[in-house]
């Protein structure tokens, strides 16, 4: 789902090779006479750029037929490579390049103009003093071989078969191997080059070749010193002026463009931004909801297996609600892809079903004009697997696998209904909408939230799936769409418009906060997060827990069906383990939270509200809880039931836990994954490094010594158990002594926060001095943990910060925080 929406793929990843130039073919000697002459016995493929197909060289020849005129360039993959760490994705598209083609001689260069600096001028030359300043890209030269009317024919072979999404910088990025190109194992692919009056197509097969392929690669190629996939090169016509950009506003809750306009007024800000949305008019500007001129249709892959495919086509569909809403009738169409159309062809928004070995991120991206953030296409990429997990999950809910009984419809139904959420959540990150992470404390607002099954608790104690996601777009959506798309009466105010919208929907108890707010780990907001639920997020962490309760108290056997290995309970137990995890995080970002806004001056915004004292403290208390041995003990029947791994079943290491025992279950790591998440969020530098200011500021609030006397005391000073609690109690105060040390030592905290966690770290070694271990489990702890603390005191300089066992993937795999606009 990867927040990207992308509308720029990661830099590194998509870096084209434009620079190195390298023709792999030999040029032809200029041809004499014209075009005609040039081409006979050749395939003619008319269209935008006018194309002729060399069978016998195995060339593609291009017919230039205006110069200096802008045209847009992307390339992307038809056919990737199906690895999520590594990115290159079936459907990813490349960043777009607004392009002309300029001819000195006997030589076109294909030059990149450079929008991000730009003079928005009547002044001719005031547009060329900024268009010389700054540097722009010549991506290719090609060699005039025939001429004629002023048209120009040039060899374009060499630049198709380059490699244009950066596929070796991708691989080496992530230390998958050493590749390169290989020009004798490249060629056309000629089933999805074609010709359209707007856009241009041609595909190659692309072909790196290497040694030394990494695990990622070694999982997806057969051969893995040959990897092939497809590129896609698009030619597309710009849009007409027609257009008017909008001025992009923060609150709004839209994505958007910028770029430095330097005939810019020095009273006001150079940086200019315009949102991304599509072009969208009414038939009658006067009406307050009418029919449009064009609609905006997306089509669904019909490769799309059912029932799945019916699910996104519903979940796509939500967004005509929103579309009404902003006095647009019938402008919002879903349709299945028909079976001659080409789902890379800029005509068509699309949305696709891509696999993958791994559960991935999904997408939602597009095309977009650099110049006026006007979105030419919009492109969803759905992860098969991502279903699969949702299954898993609900599987490890209330499954109950007897032989001869159906498993219970809320299963499917809760995959289903993520997958409706799902489609609508991407596509509208294509209709320039940014994620809203905020929208799950005000009312489940927004499909543009990352979910988390809301599973509720029966008047029978039973777990009810019937409300686990949302099944309509949110009000929120409504709102974003609204932002963007309305088009105001003629002569109207239009920031004035904007400003009354705003001020609508935060009457209304509707907020915005995105990536930037949700996503770090020391993130300060207490209410924006990833895959939580809940208006206070201690309370529903409390709730949560007991569901979790109820979970592991029924997990058993019949949580796999009759006949597969009962090893593969563990990655039923994985998610019910940790199903918690996200509701953790978004507790602990409430500790010296503060509850700010994107405010501007004069809108009434509060700007900043620290957390109260209270609600930190309640957001601690339910935080610690979670770390107690009652909360972290496996039953011992499902420790009994988790054998070693049988022949031809390896554990996946990303989706089972990491143990210290070797070929058997551990039933202890998994509570040191879950404490160190826990006292990693609570003692994160960032967040202490806030406690320490907050309560500077305000002797009122939590202070990080008693956060750090309340950890200590809910942990080594409670009653000494024995046994697997005992266990478990020695092994988070094993994380506490470890998480301290780590802040103690970490550089790039602030003075006060090192002293601190220094100090608390030498009161416990005072305590230890005089604590008596009931048993030899416990006296040979104390040891452990003095001679730990010793070791630091005497060389603090050699000590490195402690990173804690890792849980098994929560999220999709794959890349995510490089990627914020990704899902």
């Amino acid at each position: 789902m990867r927040i990207l929406f992308i509308w720029c793929i990661c830099a590194m990843v998509w870096l084209p090779l434009f620079s190195q130039n390298k023709n792999p073919v030999t040029a032809d000697a200029p041809v004499t006479g014209g075009i005609k002459a040039a081409t006979a016995g050749m395939q003619s493929m008319p269209g935008f750029i006018p194309m002729y197909w060399d069978a016998k060289k195995g060339k593609i020849w291009l017919e230039l037929t205006q110069f200096d005129t802008e045209l847009l360039y992307y390339p992307s993959l038809a056919a990737g490579v199906g690895s999520n760490d590594i990115g290159l994705d079936r459907g990813r598209i490349g960043p777009s390049h607004v392009i002309v083609f300029r001819r000195s001689g006997n030589r076109v260069l294909m030059t990149e103009l450079n929008y991000d600096y730009r003079a928005v001028s009547d002044n001719e030359m005031e547009k060329q003093a900024v268009e010389e300043s700054f540097a722009q890209s010549v991506h290719w030269g090609f060699e005039a071989t025939a001429e004629e009317n002023g048209h120009v024919l040039v060899d374009a072979t060499g630049f198709f078969m380059q490699d244009a999404v950066g596929a070796v910088q991708a691989i080496t990025r992530i230390k998958q191997g050493n590749y390169k190109l290989d020009p004798q194992r490249c060629a056309f692919y000629l089933p999805r080059t074609k010709n359209f009056p707007l856009n241009t197509e041609i595909e190659v097969t692309t072909t790196l070749t290497g040694e030394a392929p990494g695990e990622y690669l070694r999982a997806v190629t057969p051969s893995p010193n040959a990897v092939t996939f497809r590129q896609h090169h698009s030619f597309v016509q710009l849009p007409d002026n027609n257009y008017t950009p909008r001025i992009f506003d923060p609150r709004a809750g839209i994505g958007s463009i910028s770029f430095f306009d330097y005939a810019t007024p020095v009273d006001q800000p150079i940086v200019k931004q315009f949102v991304r949305r599509h072009r969208l008019q009414k038939k009658d500007p006067a009406a307050a909801v009418s029919e449009v001129v064009k609609p905006i249709i997306y089509y669904v892959d019909p490769g799309t297996p059912e029932p799945i495919r019916s699910a996104l086509v519903e979940g796509t569909a939500w967004w005509a609600q929103a579309f009404e809403a902003a006095g647009f009738k019938n402008a919002f169409q879903v349709k299945l892809l028909p079976p001659d159309a080409d789902p890379m062809d800029i005509r068509y928004n699309v949305v696709q079903w891509v696999h993958r070995s791994t559960r991935g991120w999904s997408y939602g991206g597009g095309v977009t004009d650099p110049r006026t953030g006007e979105i030419i296409k919009g492109k969803v990429t759905l992860g098969s697997l991502r279903v699969r997990t949702d299954f898993l999950i609900a599987q490890g809910l209330i499954a109950d696998f007897e032989d001869g009984k159906p498993l219970a419809p809320a299963i499917m139904e809760l995959c289903m209904s993520r997958m409706r959420q799902l489609a609508a959540h991407e596509v509208g990150h294509t209709l320039g909408l940014p994620h809203n992470y905020i929208a799950s404390a005000t009312r489940r607002a927004s499909v543009m939230d990352y979910p988390h099954p809301v599973i509720k608790i029966d008047n029978n104690g039973n777990l009810d799936l019937s409300d686990a996601y949302p099944s309509a777009i949110g009000e929120w959506d409504k709102v974003a769409v609204t932002l963007a798309y309305r088009q105001f009466a003629p002569g109207a105010d239009e920031k004035k418009e904007m400003d009354q919208l705003v001020k609508g929907y935060l009457a209304n108890g509707l907020r915005f906060l995105t990536d930037q707010d949700a996503r770090p780990a020391g993130s300060a907001h207490p209410h924006t997060h990833l895959w939580d639920n809940g208006t206070n997020a201690a309370e529903e962490l409390n709730r949560v827990m007991k569901v979790r309760s109820i979970v592991l108290n029924n997990f058993s056997e019949k949580k796999i069906p009759t006949g597969a290995p009962l090893a593969t309970l563990e990655e039923v137990l994985v998610p019910m383990y940790l199903f918690h995890r996200y509701q953790v995080e978004a507790t602990a970002k409430v500790l010296a939270g503060d509850d700010y806004a994107y405010a501007l001056r004069g809108d009434g915004q509060i700007p900043n509200a620290i957390v109260p004292a209270a609600e930190q403290w309640k957001a601690l208390n339910a935080l610690l809880a979670t770390i107690t041995p009652s909360a972290l003990v496996l039953p011992q029947r499902v420790i009994d039931l988790i054998p070693p791994r049988p022949y031809g079943y390896p554990a996946d290491a990303r989706e089972t836990f990491k143990r210290y025992t070797g070929i058997t279950f551990d039933p202890l790591s998994p509570a040191e994954a879950a404490a160190g998440m826990t006292l990693g969020m609570v003692l994160h530098p960032e967040r202490a490094a806030r406690l320490v200011a907050q309560h500077a500021v305000n002797p009122e609030l939590p202070s990080l010594d008693k956060v750090i006397d309340r950890i200590v005391d809910a942990t080594f000073k409670v009653p000494q158990q024995s046994g697997y609690a005992g266990e478990i109690q020695r092994t988070v105060n094993s994380q506490v002594i470890k998480q301290l040390i780590s802040l103690s030592v970490n550089k790039n905290s602030p003075d006060q926060v090192r002293a601190i966690a220094t100090l608390k770290v030498k009161e416990l070694q005072q305590w230890l001095g005089a604590a008596i271990g009931k048993d030899v489990d416990w006296k040979a702890h104390y040891l452990f943990a003095k001679t730990q603390i010793k070791g630091f005191e005497e060389n603090p300089e050699e000590i490195t910060p402690f990173t804690p066992i890792t849980a098994p993937d929560g999220a999709p795999i794959g890349s995510t925080e490089e990627e914020w606009l990704d899902e």
